[in-house]
């Protein structure tokens, strides 16, 4: 039998095998996600053949950074190990796991049970002289010194009373693995990598307004100056993040008047997604909007009540637009020399020009859009919502958010793709910090547990952020049509509490605005697409206070900053849904229960999972209402709920403990 030379070439002392490594990526080809602060745990399959003890370690780095961190892997169960690191800078680190046969553990673990059987170790204290001698060749100072002082008791003739308790010292094992033999060490095959941003993205509340909107007089065009003049209505709201529709010319060349007919009246302002005119384009501003000095003083003005500025970013253009003048070739052309406009047949939207990523001079185009990002950047933006971007070249969100977040960091993209999943996940890999989702479309408990078990609990949770929206400008989904104030309530209690970060388009949402356009459609009548629409903000019917109250539950309650938590429990209703939220650190626990029909009074037992909440079976525990204010005690895990939709349709519970050392409900999960 001839023998592959590649094989015997190889080192074959190397008995270690390591796989099924987590978190990785598609094979390691894309990043992790975590924000500053947060945990990496990394598990592997790590085994050898034979009984041999192993040890494993941790490797990570900073990017950029020369030696590797080492961190001790434990075991688990069934060849299973895990380890953590902790990533505490923006940026990318690298991750790997390396392990190794034990030797001394394994002589370690051995001499014992022999020592339990009463058998003869005299030969195996020689053995292990040998391993602690090797060991001091390796160690420096008084542990080299305690290595030779104790390998040279272990050879000495006499006694194996004082040896035996030497070797078996947990202190002397400590210092041997220390010092490990590691010439026949077995690393990963692969570098993994972990991408990491600002907690911003994570965790935040985002609230929707269209500037030309916010004007007090009634038919007047906002500006950014009446936008000035709202930022303490949305800080009051309890929102971290105001996002504005594009804040660019609106071009005139079959621009849509309002309800989307295709012919504009004389006074009608257009879509601001219809980017371009002859005032400029992607880098200027709509002149009844103000100057780059009013927009950059709104900017400052947010920061100041801890709200950053979100922009829209649409790369599509007008025929008005400079970019069709100076570059046609960035545009696709029809047989009788036309430009293609955007469709989506039989849908035609002739005021809109898609980019063509397949033209000849595609690496001009890149660096332009690139520039767009970097403009704003240096307005003090650092939060883009992107729209579309399913629609645009794969290959160019990869290298264009990497360019960006070398230049800044901290900037956050969310993807506005309302596609099919795995565009949605790929968009999400290639580095978008947040998504929106399929929330909308997910009103009964099998969809809603179904999905969010997806995105919080598999490996889709590593990459993909979710920003969840009960309602958008494009979106008025049936169940708000149908089901009036206790529809919206609902919703939005689900979509802040499933999840880290969400918003709200406003105030049409606040205000419960739910008139479709026409029956079966989920577009607005009069929508603020095509039409300046100013709205009561005092309206007493408003949901501003409860949208306070929920958004001050979430910054008080940190088990309501994350998703990966998310866990489900049973309820022995359909209409009724419960689910629960910790924080890492224990912190804080949260329990909601919603009831998911606008119409009627639903009751049920809800059947908790006791030890995921790190409460007691034989304690009472009180449950604390962060909506109403109510405080319940329960115990066990069956309890019962009652709710109503038209008085609250959903508890937000903040779980307390009864210690058995305190007398009162003051210890806070």
């Amino acid at each position: 039998m001839s023998i592959n030379p590649l094989s015997i070439s190889q080192e074959g002392r190397r008995r270690v095998v390591i796989e099924s490594v987590h978190p990785e990526v598609d094979c390691g080809r894309f990043p992790v996600k975590r924000t500053a602060g947060e945990k990496v745990t990394v598990e592997a399959d790590v085994f050898g053949d034979g009984h041999d003890a192993l040890a494993c370690v941790l490797l990570y780095r900073k990017d950029g950074a020369g030696d590797w961190i080492e961190m001790p892997m434990r075991l688990l169960a069934n060849d299973r190990w895990r380890g953590e690191f902790e990533v505490a800078e923006l940026g990318c680190y690298q991750y790997t796991i390396e392990a190794w046969v034990d030797h001394f553990q394994t002589w370690r673990r051995d001499l014992m049970k022999r020592l339990a059987a009463d058998q003869d170790v005299s030969v195996d204290l020689l053995i292990g002289a040998r391993w602690m001698e090797e060991a001091a060749s390796r160690a420096r100072g008084a542990d080299e010194i305690g290595l030779r002082e104790g390998s040279r008791q272990l050879r000495e003739p006499g006694e194996d009373l004082d040896k035996r308790e030497l070797a078996l010292n947990s202190d002397l094992a400590d210092i041997m693995r220390q010092y490990p033999d590691r010439r026949f060490a077995v690393r990963y095959g692969k570098e993994l990598s972990v991408t990491v941003d600002r907690p911003k993205a994570r965790y935040s509340t985002w609230y929707e307004m269209f500037p030309r909107s916010s004007a007090a007089a009634a038919g007047a065009h906002g500006t950014f100056c009446d936008c000035e003049r709202r930022l303490d209505y949305v800080a009051g709201m309890g929102f971290d993040v105001l996002y504005l529709p594009p804040i660019h010319p609106i071009g005139r060349t079959f621009r849509k008047g309002r309800n989307n007919v295709p012919t504009a009246g004389p006074d009608d302002v257009g879509s601001p997604w219809a980017i371009g005119s002859e005032e400029g384009g992607h880098k200027a501003i709509h002149p009844a909007l103000g100057t780059m000095e009013d927009f950059e003083r709104l900017v400052a003005a947010a920061a100041g009540r801890g709200i950053e500025i979100a922009l829209d970013i649409a790369f599509q253009v007008t025929p008005d637009h400079p970019w069709v003048r100076e570059h046609p070739e960035w545009f696709r052309k029809r047989p009788d020399g036309s430009i293609q406009y955007a469709e989506n047949p039989p849908k035609k939207y002739q005021d809109i020009y898609p980019i063509d990523f397949e033209t000849p001079d595609w690496k001009a185009l890149w660096e332009e859009l690139r520039s767009v990002f970097l403009f704003w950047a240096g307005k003090g933006v650092r939060i883009f919502r992107v729209d579309n971007p399913h629609t645009k070249a794969f290959p160019f969100w990869e290298w264009v958010i990497g360019e960006v977040r070398r230049k800044h960091p901290g900037a956050i993209f969310l993807a506005e793709a309302f596609t099919r999943p795995k565009v949605m996940y790929r968009l999400a890999k290639l580095g978008f910090t947040q998504s929106y989702t399929y929330f909308a479309w997910r009103n009964t408990k099998p969809e809603i547990t179904q999905y969010f078990t997806e995105l919080t609990q598999s490996t889709v949770r590593e990459f993909f952020r979710p920003n969840l929206w009960p309602n958008t400008p494009d979106i008025l989904p049936e169940y708000l049509q149908f089901g009036g104030r206790p529809a919206f309530i609902a919703r939005l209690i689900l979509a802040a509490t499933l999840g880290a970060s969400y918003g709200i388009y406003g105030p049409a949402f606040e205000l419960c605005d739910n008139a479709p356009r026409e029956p079966g459609s989920e577009e607005y009548l009069h929508s603020e697409k095509y039409e300046i629409r100013q709205r009561n903000l005092d309206d007493p019917w408003s949901l501003k206070d409860i949208v306070t109250r929920i958004n001050r539950a979430r910054r008080e309650n940190a088990a309501l900053q994350y998703d990966h938590t998310l866990r489900f429990h049973d309820v022995d209703n359909e209409m009724l849904i419960c689910y629960s939220k910790i924080a890492p650190d224990g912190s804080s626990a949260v329990l909601v229960v919603a009831n998911l029909d606008f119409n009627h009074t639903h009751s049920g037992w809800v059947n908790l999972h006791l030890d995921s909440l790190g409460v007691d079976h034989a304690q009472p525990f009180q449950v604390h209402d962060l909506l109403g204010e109510g405080r319940f005690l329960w115990q066990g895990s069956r309890n019962f709920v009652e709710l109503d939709p038209k008085v609250s349709p959903a508890h937000v519970f903040r779980i307390r403990r009864k210690t058995k050392t305190e007398r009162d409900f003051d210890y806070y999960l």
